[in-house]
């Protein structure tokens, strides 16, 4: 997909968006055999519930029936949510991942699984896990030596005071 198309559809799309009290994460256009795939990934601080999914693919839809963004062709609309092991991208991805177990791909080679305890303007503050009974230890990374972060699910995450 050319730049050019992508900005086009990223600032048709991104209102509409909005409008739903969602933020447009991701935008890709596929080719899947003969056919093209729109992918259009929204989210909220909140998460984004089905009902507000089902909206805005409808409002998305009836936007590009209005406009030729897509070029000619057929095309499939996909509309969904980052998931659960959702990639961080952005300062305020990290900041929402607070208390969450990530995988960080790190810029120089090498993973690290650690949570994340803060987020600033700088970096981040980290708990990695001990291991074979070993303490916690904490580590800072800035952003610029993250090369690749996501989300880890876990299956018996301690409940912290927010969640609550």
């Amino acid at each position: 997909m050319s730049t050019t198309q992508h900005e086009r559809l990223r600032e048709l799309l991104e209102p509409l968006v909005s409008s739903q009290g969602l933020e447009l994460v991701e935008v890709e256009v596929a080719s899947v055999g003969r056919k093209r795939v729109l992918r259009v990934v929204v989210d909220s601080e909140q998460g984004a519930d089905l009902d507000k999914v089902a909206d805005v693919s409808r409002a998305l839809s009836a936007k590009l029936d209005e406009t030729d963004a897509m070029g000619e062709g057929e095309y499939e609309l996909e509309v969904g949510t980052p998931g659960a092991e959702r990639p961080l991208t952005e300062h305020r991805h990290y900041v929402r991942a607070t208390g969450r177990l990530v995988k960080f791909q790190l810029a120089e080679g090498g993973e690290l699984v650690a949570r994340i305890l803060k987020a600033d303007d700088d970096g981040i503050d980290l708990e990695v896990p001990g291991v074979k009974g070993r303490k916690p230890t904490a580590r800072r990374l800035g952003f610029a030596d993250i090369a690749k972060a996501r989300v880890q699910v876990e299956f018996n995450r301690k409940p912290t005071d927010d969640d609550a």
